[in-house]
């Protein structure tokens, strides 16, 4: 539980932080080099983890690292490019290649971010000692933490100003349920099919097709009233941002072998590209929605 919800908070943090005027990069490049970096780490830290307290390495990677990177953030950045949503001053080949950037860029990033983090964690693993797993009044205790600093989000999106919900704490309250969601799928659906992760595969997909369905809530010309727009923008950036994942992503290409690994990247990214096309692409063309965000915030 915390794991997901410090996860949320790194992305949204990283992403606020290189979010600027004349930024060289897109932001949410940040936040998957990060993600996949620190994902390379747990993977070659599983043994380890495994042997000091098994819960703590599915905390680690399935946890923050799934909640920090997000699938359904580089789809829907990847679809804007497509339909310029931001009204820049270009013809059409520049928006084909603006998304293309936005593919190929978060792609290779996230796979070499992955192999960096593997490599520096073998190289600097010697020079740790493996501390001693931790005794069950100790557990206990992790357990009543875990339970209790997810119980927190409640009163904090209550408790604390509203102009806090779409910033932090609406996204906060949604974190663990997209986690477990995307866990549950995993477990359940992977081992039933050898070619793909398919429980990775449909909880990428879902994330997608929500985080398109509250993008076009967001921009109906009869805007939503401030306080539904900031539990959208919570679901968006909480529960979509966290049932999907590009450090698992990544990881699952990088075991899985020749064609297959392929196959699964391009079927991932066309039917991420193709949900959105139907979700959002005939909500923007039939005139009924913006292609820009029409409802705003809460202020106070």
């Amino acid at each position: 539980m915390p794991a997901s919800i410090f996860g949320v908070l790194a992305r949204l943090g990283l992403q606020a932080l290189t979010t600027y005027d004349g930024e060289s990069i897109f932001p949410l490049a940040y936040v998957q080099a990060t993600g996949c970096f620190i994902m390379g780490i747990g993977l070659r830290m599983k043994g380890p983890f495994g042997n000091f307290y098994g819960p703590l390495y599915t905390a680690f990677t399935t946890g923050f690292c799934g909640s920090l990177t997000t699938f359904s953030g580089w789809q829907v950045d990847v679809f804007d490019s497509w339909v310029n949503s931001g009204q820049f001053h270009r013809g059409g080949l520049r928006d084909f290649m603006d998304g293309l950037t936005q593919t190929w860029v978060t792609l290779v990033l996230s796979l070499a971010s992955l192999k960096f983090g593997v490599y520096v964690c073998g190289v600097a693993q010697p020079y740790f000692s493996a501390p001693r797993p931790p005794t069950k009044n100790v557990r206990y205790t992790l357990t009543i933490l875990a339970i209790l600093t997810y119980a927190a989000t409640f009163p904090a999106y209550f408790l604390l100003p509203p102009n806090f919900r779409h910033q932090a704490t609406a996204a906060l309250l949604f974190s663990f349920p997209g986690t477990l969601t995307r866990y549950l799928l995993s477990i359940n659906l992977n081992p039933r099919l050898k070619i793909i992760p398919l429980g990775t595969f449909i909880a990428n997909s879902l994330g997608t097709a929500l985080l398109g369905f509250f993008h076009v809530l967001q921009g109906f010309t009869s805007a939503v009233s401030p306080n539904t727009c900031s539990l959208l923008q919570g679901l968006g950036d909480g529960y979509c941002g966290c049932l999907t994942t590009i450090s698992t992503f990544a990881a699952e290409i990088s075991a899985l072998k020749g064609w297959k690994a392929v196959a699964y990247t391009t079927i991932s990214w066309i039917a991420g590209q193709l949900l959105l096309l139907v979700i959002m692409g005939s909500s923007f063309w039939g005139g009924h929605v913006k292609e820009q965000m029409t409802c705003s915030f809460q202020t106070s």
